[in-house]
């Protein structure tokens, strides 16, 4: 309900009320891909291990899928090139990825999931969101249920896995991410406001490398410099998303955990007139593709971890080859990197008929959209927008 100081002609709006009666939980594996080869050959553990093709069988090319801890200290991170990788570990153990294991795991680590709870959302092979407020083993305590969770994994998959339990999906996954690997982290509705108080603003999803440049020229360095800031200010700053973290640092989000077991995905497929008969124009090709699929990625404020390229030879034989990161993919040169660093994998035997890249595990970049709110305006203002809504 909106009111109105008829004194001062101001519009003034109840602040959004969190709903709080959900139990959510976000299980994020501990360097999945490396902790899962690292199970398969005990004497990998405590070394670096990275998950990609050695570039010195690539000729420089390639891109990591993950690494471990013990590689990350080097600055090793997931979707860095493979060379950079090289450059800054070269002691670093490269192993390709095994993603038909991946997938198996990912399967066992589900079906525990669903004894406790049938509501769950995942976001990639290695991590979900569940549900718990009414759940199978009649358990009040979502903490409770995530200690069990990350007790059954590590006793019967010998992996590890970092949990964040909360009343909503947005402070489960900051939670999730505060103790890693092999951490806890409980925020119940009275400790939130601290907790995202205390966050860098970094730290907040949704938030890119250019919107801190942005919050940084503003003064917001903290969860706490955000809330200080009015609405209206950060929707003139940032659009839609300045609506979203509005609502976000108070710790409102009221978005469902969707049981979707279908991977959603966005893509752009091109079936030329002519067969590609060089590597050229199959680089051309892939860097166009790239631009498309990922100008809809931004136009459907998506982001996605798994990347698939598909291939149709001139004899009609189609492929498809997947890479699947535990980073999401950030820009368009990041996903032409990647969908190169797949088809360099291929032969050029045959000319191509067809080429397509697909980003699939996706995930909302804005988590919800929020109407904008009414504020004064003039005649002129209002007519612009309600043209504009109508085209």
């Amino acid at each position: 309900m909106e009111e109105e100081d008829m004194q001062y002609g101001i519009l003034r709006f109840e602040e959004p009320k969190r709903n709080t009666s959900r139990k959510i939980i976000h299980i994020d594996m501990d360097a999945f891909y490396a902790s899962v080869e690292i199970r398969e050959n005990p004497s990998l553990k405590n070394k670096p291990v990275i998950i990609a093709r050695h570039p010195r069988e690539t000729g420089g090319r390639g891109v990591v899928a993950t690494a471990s801890y013990e590689a990350r200290k080097f600055g090793i991170h997931s979707a860095m090139s493979s060379q950079k990788a090289y450059e800054l570990c070269p002691q670093g153990i490269f192993i390709p990825a095994n993603f038909d294991l991946y997938r198996e795991v990912s399967r066992q680590m589900h079906a525990i999931f669903h004894r406790y709870t049938d509501k769950i959302q995942p976001l990639s092979l290695d991590e979900a969101y569940l549900d718990v407020t009414d759940n199978l083993i009649n358990q009040k305590s979502g903490t409770i249920i995530a200690q069990n969770i990350q007790r059954d994994i590590y006793k019967e998959l010998q992996l590890t896995c970092s949990a964040g339990v909360s009343y909503n999906k947005f402070i489960a996954k900051l939670a999730s991410d505060y103790k890693k690997p092999k951490g806890i982290t409980v925020i119940p509705p009275d400790k939130a406001q601290a907790f995202l108080f205390s966050l860098p603003i970094e730290k907040f999803h949704g938030v890119g490398a250019k919107s801190v440049e942005k919050m940084h020229a503003l003064n917001i360095f903290s969860g706490e410099d955000l809330y200080n800031k009015t609405e209206l200010e950060l929707v003139e700053s940032f659009g839609k998303m300045g609506h979203s973290l509005y609502r976000k640092v108070r710790g409102i989000d009221d978005s469902e955990v969707i049981n979707d077991r279908e991977p959603k995905s966005i893509g752009k497929e091109s079936t030329f007139l002519e067969n590609l008969t060089t590597e050229n124009e199959v680089i051309q090709s892939l860097r166009v593709l790239s631009r498309k699929v990922m100008a809809n990625l931004k136009k459907k404020e998506k982001h996605g971890k798994t990347v698939v390229l598909k291939i149709r030879y001139e004899d009609f034989q189609t492929y498809t080859r997947r890479r699947t990161f535990q980073d999401y993919i950030k820009d368009e040169d990041q996903l032409f990197q990647i969908a190169l660093s797949i088809w360099e994998e291929e032969s050029m035997d045959l000319g191509v008929r067809l080429l397509g890249i697909t980003v699939t595990s996706l995930e909302s970049v804005i988590y919800e959209t929020i109407p904008l709110p009414l504020w004064k305006k003039s005649e002129d203002e209002r007519n612009k927008i309600e043209h504009e809504d109508k085209t």
